[in-house]
């Protein structure tokens, strides 16, 4: 990879990872676009790059929850689905989900739909948690089963959280920050997962574009989750499902 396109892979990582319009499925757009081949490598780079979007919610997270022992404990519960459901299906979902376009459109256009259907029906119950510390461990497990969906490339892993601490009585704020740190484990396992089996094929240059698209990634993201909570503050996730509609639409016609 050129580190043109090292940098566009950053940068989009950056905007969508936590947005609920799915980083996996933006990625592979994005290769497309670039006509790049889905090789081994940029299935692993697509991965791999996560991690450095991930790192900014634990320095801007520090503080206020990463030390708390009790918000951790409900994150390791909404955690295990992934875990189980992911080490059972690894090598199904890389290999027959990862790189498949057509998966990638239908989910972004499906959840879409979804998205907006949800939002128009939701209602935030007067007794909806505000504190991440007030998640039940059932409710954190609902949530993990929601978040395990997001495996399927496109579904998005924030759209299915989010859905999903929205659909337990969460407030909107609450499942928006529970969902930024639910990503540190799930992608820290992911991408710990990923180079265990990859790694030792890595070239020199590709573990030099690794490096560069996580920085990218990282400095982006840092912007887009202080954006993200300034926006929920006034606005419903419906623009984001007419955005995932629209994005698959075009991609359809207009790319494919």
């Amino acid at each position: 990879m050129q580190l043109w396109q090292v940098l566009i892979f950053g940068i989009v990582e950056g905007i969508t990872e936590f947005l609920p319009i799915s980083s996996t499925g933006h990625l592979m757009l994005t290769a497309k676009l670039l006509q790049i081949s889905q090789s081994e490598f940029i299935k692993s780079f697509e991965i791999v790059i996560q991690l450095g979007a991930i790192l900014s919610v634990v320095v801007l997270y520090w503080d206020r929850f990463i030390k708390r022992w009790e918000i951790w404990k409900r994150l390791l519960a909404a955690f295990m689905p992934t875990v189980v459901i992911g080490a059972l299906l690894y090598k199904t979902i890389k290999r027959y989900f990862l790189g498949n376009n057509e998966v990638v459109l239908w989910s972004l256009f499906v959840g879409g739909i979804f998205l907006i259907i949800f939002e128009l029906f939701h209602k935030e119950r007067k007794d909806a948690i505000n504190e991440l510390s007030g998640i039940s461990y059932p409710q954190a497990l609902v949530i993990g089963l929601f978040q395990s969906v997001a495996m399927i490339p496109g579904i998005s892993r924030a759209a299915a959280t989010i859905v999903g601490g929205l659909f337990v009585g969460l407030k909107r704020k609450s499942i928006v920050e529970f969902s930024f740190l639910l990503a540190v484990p799930t992608m820290l396992a992911a991408t710990a997962l990923d180079l265990l089996k990859s790694a030792q094929a890595f070239k020199t240059e590709q573990l030099v574009s690794l490096g560069a698209g996580f920085v990218v990634s990282f400095l982006v993201a840092t912007i887009t989750i202080k954006l993200l909570l300034t926006f929920i503050k006034r606005h419903s996730f419906i623009s984001f499902g007419v955005y995932r509609i629209i994005i698959a639409s075009v991609f359809w016609f207009v790319v494919k």
